[in-house]
């Protein structure tokens, strides 16, 4: 699995914008250059954040961008996903058929339970973790990230009693 360049990119273009100063409006040509992309790029990235409301844009002479809301009510499970989408979606099982029409695994796959399993886990944590987090540094967020991911793993876990009921009403 991997997140696509969109993904990783419209992310740091988001950060860059959320370490500025307050009312200090970051412009395409700064973003591209602070971040190693071209201009173009930005200006795509950065449409596609001002219709996912995480950032506003001002014209003018002092224009450029600002976050459309505090950085601790923007989490990175909404950002990826409308730079792209989550790694398992819902039709993921109907872009992998093979030949077939539909998938020779669909009543009974273990692969799919494991994507689905993982996406859940990704989608808790980052649904957790917000801009805020990722402007602290680093030894900071890897400490809260392990913390998160512990609480997580602890509430998720289902017990062999759970398990085996689950598989006597399935």
């Amino acid at each position: 699995m991997k997140l696509s360049a969109q993904e990783e990119y419209g992310l740091r273009c988001l950060l860059r914008v959320a370490k500025a100063e307050k009312d200090d409006c970051q412009t395409i040509p700064q973003i591209s250059a602070a971040e190693g992309l071209t201009t173009h790029h930005v200006a795509k990235l950065m449409r596609i954040l001002r219709r996912g409301d995480f950032v506003k844009s001002t014209r003018g002479q002092a224009g450029g961008y600002t976050l459309s809301r505090p950085a601790e009510e923007i989490t990175v499970l909404q950002v990826l996903n409308a730079l792209g989408g989550p790694v398992f979606g819902t039709r993921f099982c109907e872009r992998h058929t093979g030949t077939a029409a539909v998938c020779r695994n669909y009543k009974e796959c273990t692969i799919r339970c494991l994507w689905k399993t993982i996406q859940n886990y990704l989608d808790d944590l980052l649904g957790q973790t917000t801009l805020r987090d990722l402007l602290e540094n680093e030894l900071q967020l890897l400490a809260k990230l392990d913390e998160r991911a512990m609480a997580i793993i602890q509430n998720k876990v289902p017990t062999l009693a759970e398990i085996e009921t689950k598989q006597l009403i399935a």
